[in-house]
């Protein structure tokens, strides 16, 4: 039904700055909260940040709060994350996710479409 592909991972320092793309597609997109979350190895799969179907609700997981910014562009089909100040501590995979409903959800078990995930690695 949805179709996710990220990209705009990449090898930072500590203070810099990446925008993340998501690419969607399907005829119901318009109508879905979108969300990130990131997963770092041993760890579990946090909540990032979430939109709501028209982007006028976000959501933003407090350890990026003011740092990091969701968006949306419906009539491209592209949800964004832009993270600037990175941290070492935000090195992670990083996955875009589609939710069944309008509102944006902060756990996963809310979002029933998920991207093959993108890397992000931030150097001290």
């Amino acid at each position: 039904q949805v179709q996710l592909v990220e990209s705009g991972g990449g090898l930072v320092q500590a203070g810099d700055s990446l925008r993340l793309s998501c690419a969607a597609s399907g005829r119901t997109f318009s109508s879905k909260a979108m969300g990130w979350f990131r997963q770092a190895p041993g760890k579990e799969r946090d909540f990032v940040a979430g939109i709501g179907w028209n982007g006028g609700r976000t959501e933003y997981a407090d350890s990026v709060k003011r740092r990091f910014t969701i968006s949306r562009d419906n009539a491209n089909n592209t949800v964004y994350l832009q993270m600037n100040n990175l941290k070492p501590e935000d090195t992670a995979v990083y996955y875009c996710a589609a939710s069944i409903g309008p509102v944006p959800g902060t756990t996963a078990g809310r979002y029933a479409y998920w991207g093959q995930g993108t890397q992000v690695t931030v150097s001290s």
